[in-house]
């Protein structure tokens, strides 16, 4: 083999991982759930039977394939199935996953300290900006840390 004939043979199977790749970290999105009962199957049709229901509505799930209408979803707890898509939504909201972060009025360490949120609480994501996102749960409201959190932004 010549050189010229190995640097392109290296640059097309670099080109095809990093595509590969690219598309692969694409595939894996947050939704969150439409209603506030949501069956989940054991298979990507209506033909399989339940394998258990969801009774949060907006509880955030992380989508890791699709077939059909159906979308195989799997949550903060490794609970995975298969979901209708006319089931799930785009609206944004995650789940704490500190015990006990603080919820800050303005986005960033100095500003005051509004509450305590314990882990595990779902909220609601107003919007985002930097490491931080502004959350609503309940009656309070304010910012919290981005890392905090598990769900879609």
């Amino acid at each position: 083999m010549n050189k010229n004939f190995k640097i392109i043979i290296f640059i097309f199977s670099f080109n095809f991982l990093f595509i590969n790749y690219i598309f692969s970290s694409e595939k894996d999105y947050f939704l969150t759930l439409k209603y506030n009962e949501v069956k989940v199957r054991q298979g990507p049709s209506s033909e399989y039977p339940v394998k258990f229901i969801y009774n949060k509505k907006y509880l955030p799930v992380k989508v890791i394939d699709s077939k059909d209408n159906f979308r195989k979803i799997i949550d903060l707890k490794n609970n995975s199935g298969w979901i209708h898509i006319a089931q799930l939504t785009k609206k944004k909201s995650a789940i704490n996953i500190f015990d006990l972060a603080l919820i800050f009025r303005k986005p960033n360490i100095y500003s005051k300290p509004i509450a305590k949120l314990e882990s595990g609480k779902m909220v609601t994501i107003k919007r985002c900006k930097d490491k931080w996102c502004k959350i609503s749960t309940q009656n309070i409201s304010g910012w919290i840390k981005k890392k905090f959190l598990w769900g879609k932004f």
